[in-house]
């Protein structure tokens, strides 16, 4: 692991680091904020799953979240959304397929299959990574996201209740199987047999096996450009109700996709994990 940055913040470190990734197959990037707690001993950590196009910078710099993960003394780690530098074909040629949208899952089509593998990255990879390289309790973990990441935080933490005690996400995909972002990523990282599809939606997830940790909290803006064709709460709503999952679904109005409406809601995220861990 190579140290890129460190960087005071509000009495802590904010640090961007890499490593060679065996999940991935190329060099990896995250972002890990150490709260001033952390030099006493670990702490709680969360990891944070960014969208479409993003980098690990973008929480770190956009999300204004330091200064209350300081007050609280919990870790943030935010990595990369996909590799980077592996050159398939044709894998920057759009923004919701291929570089920056490697959408959490393990891909078996070829070339995919080799270096896309953000699911064992997140859940397996990193997270043994930070839990040995850094000041935090592995055992207190919890994981949110936006978006795309809103999809990868709600997946990997109903797949891992032994890892992640807390789940939240900011306007999440909530049904990747029934919106367009959905459909063709995973057709593209899995194929056309959409029985394969199942694992990496949230909704069926949790029709199928549930979700015994503290309530889940959902942001959603109620201007958000992609509501209606890509997010579709209401799916959620009612995987919830029927499988008897406590859901905090909060839709905010005049917001929309942006990073203006996570800072605006992040420190409620940030004690509602808190709270729990």
């Amino acid at each position: 692991m190579k140290t890129i940055s460190q960087n005071k913040s509000f009495g802590g470190t904010q640090g961007v680091y890499s490593h060679e990734s065996a999940e991935t197959g190329c060099t990896m990037r995250f972002g890990v904020y150490l709260p001033p707690a952390a030099g006493k001993g670990p702490v709680p950590v969360l990891f944070w799953l960014s969208g479409l196009t993003c980098t690990e910078e973008n929480f770190i710099v956009k999300a204004g979240a330091q200064r209350v993960a300081a007050e609280l003394g919990i870790a943030l780690v935010a990595p990369d959304t996909s590799p980077r530098g592996l050159d398939y074909p044709g894998d920057s040629d759009s923004y919701d397929f291929g570089v920056g949208a490697g959408f959490y899952v393990d891909a078996v089509k070829a070339p995919w299959s080799t270096g896309y593998r953000m699911y064992s990255y997140i859940a397996k990879e990193l997270f043994e990574l930070v839990a040995g390289g850094f000041s935090v309790e592995a055992s207190r973990a919890g994981i949110f996201g936006h978006s795309m990441g809103g999809h990868g935080a709600l997946t990997i933490g109903l797949k891992h209740p032994d890892r992640f005690k807390t789940i939240s996400a900011f306007a999440p995909i909530v049904s990747p199987t029934r919106c367009p972002w959905g459909e063709k990523a995973l057709a593209g990282y899995l194929g056309s047999d959409r029985n394969t599809w199942a694992d990496y939606d949230a909704t069926l997830l949790i029709k199928r096996h549930g979700w015994s940790g503290p309530e889940l909290l959902v942001d959603q803006g109620g201007d958000d450009q992609f509501l209606a064709s890509q997010l579709k709460p209401e799916l959620l709503v009612a995987a919830c109700a029927e499988a008897k999952v406590p859901l905090n679904l909060r839709m905010q109005p005049g917001y929309d996709h942006s990073y203006f409406f996570i800072s605006s809601f992040i420190e409620d995220h940030l004690r509602h994990h808190a709270a729990h861990l």
